[in-house]
């Protein structure tokens, strides 16, 4: 961990951010004049994740700091123990108040269908589950006035012709074993799992405006749409082609990107810092179940409004995600 934090700093918790967005988000909250802030960088691989921290650390302004804890969303033990040590911590006042949870990470399948620890599909697995269990699991140690936000995508609405194939939605037991639904019958292994990253996406949505329904008092959740990220790796997991392009030549093409495929392009400082506005700003205070592109509030798809379909993932997610017997 940096220098002790301030009497009067406050918690944020980034998953994944110990690289791209995740990272524009927490270097944007340690050189703000808002705060002091806590950052608890929460990643999987701890020697990046502590090498994260550390840089964070030695650029944070007055008061911040940050600290990396290990958190692997693709294991449901893991959430339970990353939350339980830091709600203890919490309460035992070594880590300040918690008043926010970012929950950025995520994962886009390649053409090999891929399993968590606990059997589920990675995409649905990671993108929604690993999230659902670990905002559920840290509620009760989140202090008002605080605020969830969760980063989602455009990808997840038809009318936005993003480029990459609209969700396919099932029922979460279905998505959690690999299942798409009927929209994705004729899928080559590639398109589907680009679907299964859409259709996470709008997973995201829906866990949003139905937690933001569920919460207490002085407690929000919004969602987020970075737009095209350049340079992150989330594509990691692609066919080689695909990899090579999202990191050396796409990071490196942003006009031409912005001319001839979208106009939402930005880096990962640029959408990191809309982030982090929005898990902090206090002209948000009172603003829960919206959905924002960078730093305006916008229309999510139609489909991500059925309100009986997202109710309907909340109640399925609760025993997927349940402890063992």
């Amino acid at each position: 961990m940096s220098s002790r934090p301030a009497g009067n700093a406050r918690t944020i918790v980034i998953t994944g951010g110990n690289a791209g967005l995740g990272y524009g988000c927490a270097a944007a909250l340690v050189s703000s004049t808002d705060g002091p802030w806590h950052v608890v960088v929460a990643s999987r691989n701890a020697d990046r994740t502590r090498e994260a921290a550390g840089r964070l650390a030695d650029t944070a302004g007055a008061g911040h700091t940050a600290e990396a804890m290990s958190l692997d969303l693709a294991s449901l033990t893991s959430v339970r123990a990353f939350a339980a040590e830091l709600a203890d911590r919490v309460a035992a006042g070594t880590v300040p108040p918690l008043q926010a949870l970012v929950c950025n990470a995520g994962v886009q399948a390649g053409t090999k269908q891929t399993r968590t620890a606990d059997g589920f599909e990675s995409t649905f697995g990671v993108n929604h589950l690993g999230h659902f269990l670990l905002v559920n699991e840290l509620l009760p140690a989140l202090r008002a006035p605080a605020r969830v936000v969760v980063v989602a995508s455009g990808v997840h609405d038809p009318a936005q012709k993003a480029g990459v194939p609209v969700p396919a939605w099932n029922t979460a037991p279905a998505l959690a074993h690999g299942e798409l639904g009927p929209d994705a019958a004729s899928d080559n292994a590639f398109v589907a799992g680009q679907r299964r990253y859409s259709t996470s996406k709008l997973a995201n949505i829906y866990f949003t405006y139905a937690l933001s329904r569920r919460l207490p008092h002085g407690v929000t959740a919004n969602a987020y749409d970075p737009g095209l990220v350049l340079g992150t790796g989330l594509q990691r997991s692609a066919p080689a082609p695909l990899r090579f392009a999202a990191k050396h030549v796409l990071p490196r093409a942003k006009p031409l990107v912005r001319r001839f495929l979208t106009d939402k392009v930005y880096t990962a400082e640029e959408s990191g810092a809309a982030l982090a506005w929005l898990a902090t700003a206090p002209e948000l205070a009172d603003t829960t179940g919206a959905y924002f592109h960078q730093r305006q509030a916008i229309r999510s798809s139609d489909d991500s409004y059925d309100v009986a379909r997202a109710d309907q993932l909340w109640e399925d997610s609760l025993p997927l995600t349940a402890r063992p017997n």
